[in-house]
């Protein structure tokens, strides 16, 4: 019962560890903390035979490093078939005169950071990036490394594709990104999936303290009630103390069959239901490991009405009664136990197999085997 309170407890401490862990792990990540993203309005305006058009909207999304401040120019795609501009001698061709321009690549290909350097090389004041093809018009805030005083903005893959075919058809489009509304994160993917996977594991944690808890109240109320049932059944058998003069204690009488030593006067004998007697501190310990006699192999606990698993128990057992069977009998247990009742006389002592080789020889040649024969107290 020691082993299993201290058990639980190294459990209890451990979970309670893991917990600070992870709360204090989660304080400290920076997929923690609340960013900030800001979007971008975008008026686009192009020329459609004598009349100019344009559409404003809040289009776009600031990156995560992006300078955010009002920029206007004429947007350039990149030269030849690849618009990702991940080349480093990736050329941009734009009109004679045209002395603001902002770049617009497709994501994808290299990184945001490669696409901006390349802008930045041939002389743009802002990039636009477009998304992936099939992404409708998604944005997200990009990652990438600060450029000074540089603008850089995410649109949406079918806004981009649309700006994209009127520059190839030859359509003037400029630009005008201003600096939109601000809007807090306060999780992000990363975020989510480390609240997913440390919520299942706090879950199984406490589900297997929870089981082992109940499993161990279990096993208590069990073992406290096997603690009073072996007592009362060890209480039922008779306890006698030899005295000078019973047969028992003469020179031709048998040893005990448990350690092979000659009863001697004050010992305390134990009788069992199968009215077999042997030392009271040799018969216990082989009662609780083995449930039988060593002799008849009667079982014993069964007679008592004790069900119990000995095979599986036994040192359990033999911890569990240490402390309840041994040591000195009660005035109680003295007095009834004076009173021996009669040993059956048809029952005869036959040792087990392989003590023949073990025991040793009789003090006596003639000595016969045991034969218990209506065994009564001293006078």
């Amino acid at each position: 019962m020691n082993r299993l309170k201290i058990s639980t407890c190294r459990n209890n401490t451990a979970s309670s560890w893991l917990l600070k862990f992870s709360f204090l792990w989660l304080l400290s990540q920076n997929c923690c903390r609340a960013s900030a993203v800001w979007t971008a309005y975008m008026n686009i305006s192009f020329h459609v035979g004598n009349r100019m058009l344009s559409e404003l909207g809040e289009t776009g999304v600031f990156g995560r490093s992006s300078a955010l401040k009002r920029v206007a120019g004429v947007l350039v795609p990149p030269d030849g078939k690849a618009q990702s501009a991940c080349n480093p001698n990736t050329g941009f061709t734009r009109l004679k005169n045209t002395d603001t321009w902002l770049a617009l690549v497709e994501r994808g290909g290299c990184t945001f950071t490669q696409k901006i350097k390349v802008a930045l090389e041939r002389g743009a004041s802002g990039v636009i990036i477009y998304n992936f093809p099939g992404t409708g018009n998604q944005v997200f805030p990009m990652s990438h490394q600060a450029f000074e005083d540089i603008v850089v903005v995410m649109i949406g893959n079918l806004k981009g594709m649309e700006i994209l075919h009127l520059i190839q058809k030859g359509v003037h489009v400029t630009v005008t990104v201003e600096v939109g509304r601000k809007h807090i994160i306060w999780m992000n993917h990363y975020f989510v999936s480390f609240v997913i996977v440390t919520t299942a594991t706090l879950a199984y944690v406490i589900f297997y303290h929870i089981r082992r808890l109940w499993i161990a109240r279990i096993q208590n109320r069990r073992w406290q009630r096997l603690t009073t049932d072996l007592k009362k059944a060890f209480g039922q058998l008779q306890l006698r103390v030899l005295k000078e003069g019973d047969e028992e204690i003469s020179p031709n009488a048998e040893s005990c069959v448990v350690c092979f030593e000659l009863y001697k006067a004050n010992d305390t004998v134990r009788i069992l239901t199968c009215k077999h007697f042997f030392h009271k501190n040799c018969i216990d310990p082989w009662i609780l490991a083995h449930g039988t006699c060593p002799m008849c192999k009667c079982d014993i606990l069964k007679a008592l009405g004790i069900q119990v698993d000995v095979e599986g128990g036994t040192e359990s057992l033999q911890v569990l009664m240490s402390n309840e069977l041994s040591g000195a009998l009660s005035p109680a247990e003295e007095e009834t136990g004076n009173e021996l009742s009669p040993v059956r006389g048809s029952d005869k002592v036959t040792p087990l197999e392989g003590e023949e080789e073990q025991r040793p020889p009789p003090q006596n040649d003639s000595q016969p085997n045991l034969v218990v024969e209506d065994v009564h107290p001293s006078p």
